[in-house]
């Protein structure tokens, strides 16, 4: 490197600053975000105006390295700074040009001609539902969110060692005491049979959470279980009721189909599958090409949750089954990203029956 380059450092450190002020002043008056990006690359970047002076730092003299690494430095924290925030004015740029593209303003005043909103599609779902429950003589009942493990664990025949109170996938708010947010609305069914005696026809609809964080699901959630307790209640008795359901929810061709599986708070236990709403059956990219879609769970109530609850199971026996609401709408308005219930898009609502 020649002297000329390491010696006049400070100097072209003080033209850099000059120069991308000038540059800075160019890209705010554009107001893009785009060329705020161009700006940082351009100074900051590998191959930078700014990561070069460093580079010639290399080739100073002892003496000169001081002087000139300190002007060098001044200009990389001038930039930086000016970079940061023009960062900031960028994201108002791009709030203030999708606020002036979108149809809507929010400036002006409610009047009667103007519609008031739309129902949100999970609750519209979730209305239909418990609709169709109360239709087929069920109750609504409600608990709570934050709740006891044994209301929603042990009392579910899930002892203390089963996988799901392991605290990857459970919230514990405090541990210590056994206090998590619940992860399925079954621990109504508990609260429910603690207070009630049999016969039961109830209906359970509420927020669910668990520790899930890929692009397939949500920490939070909407769940509905529907129970029955009574004598001589059968699994051909759940079986009907789930028939009926489903077809007053999605149409009188709706099938549904029952896989063996194991849930421990339910003996025996199934997958509850739906023809595929998307290709009638015929198979598809969405059903995977098998003609169905898994939307939940159901069976017969463990004897042990019974006896947790201090049911006699020689003289009562029970079903039960529940699904995610969030998935049935997904199916019922036929959508094709779980997302789209949570990024509360004002095109998106708009499509779903508005009130006033």
């Amino acid at each position: 490197m020649t002297d000329s380059l390491t010696t006049a450092l400070p100097a072209r450190a003080a033209a850099l600053v000059a120069e991308f002020d000038r540059e800075l002043a160019a890209v705010e008056a554009s107001r893009s975000s785009e060329r705020v990006e161009e700006l940082r690359l351009a100074y900051l970047g590998r191959k930078g105006k700014v990561t070069a002076l460093l580079e010639d730092l290399r080739g100073c003299t002892k003496e000169e390295r001081p002087a000139a690494g300190r002007a060098i430095n001044e200009l990389k924290q001038h930039v930086e700074a000016a970079i940061t925030a023009l960062k900031g004015k960028a994201q108002e740029w791009e709030l203030g040009a999708r606020l002036h593209a979108e149809p809507l303003d929010i400036s002006l005043p409610v009047t009667a001609s103007v519609p008031r909103g739309s129902l949100h599609p999970v609750t519209l779902i979730r209305r239909e539902l418990l609709t169709e429950f109360r239709r087929l003589g069920f109750t609504v009942y409600d608990g709570p969110e934050i709740d006891y493990d044994f209301y929603n664990f042990s009392a579910l025949n899930m002892p203390s060692d089963h996988p799901a109170r392991d605290m990857q996938d459970t919230f514990y708010v405090r541990e210590q005491e056994h206090l998590l947010l619940r992860t399925h609305t079954s621990n109504i069914q508990i609260h429910c049979m603690l207070t009630e005696r049999p016969p039961l026809r109830v209906v359970a609809p509420g927020r669910v959470f668990r520790v899930d964080s890929d692009p397939t699901h949500t920490p939070m959630f909407h769940q509905i279980e529907a129970f029955v307790v009574d004598r001589g209640v059968t699994f051909a008795h759940m079986k009907g009721v789930i028939d009926a359901f489903m077809k007053a929810v999605f149409g009188s061709s709706m099938k549904t189909r029952l896989r063996p599986s194991f849930f421990p708070f339910v003996e025996p236990g199934a997958e509850l599958d739906l023809q595929c709403v998307h290709c009638q059956g015929k198979g598809c990219r969405l059903c995977k090409h098998t003609g169905w879609l898994e939307v939940g769970g159901c069976g017969m109530i463990h004897p042990n949750v019974f006896e947790a609850v201090e049911y006699d199971s020689e003289i009562y026996s029970g079903f039960a089954f529940g699904f995610g609401i969030d998935r049935m709408a997904m199916l019922k308005y036929k959508l094709d990203d779980l997302r789209q219930l949570f990024e509360g898009s004002h095109s998106f609502l708009g499509h779903f029956p508005l009130f006033t």
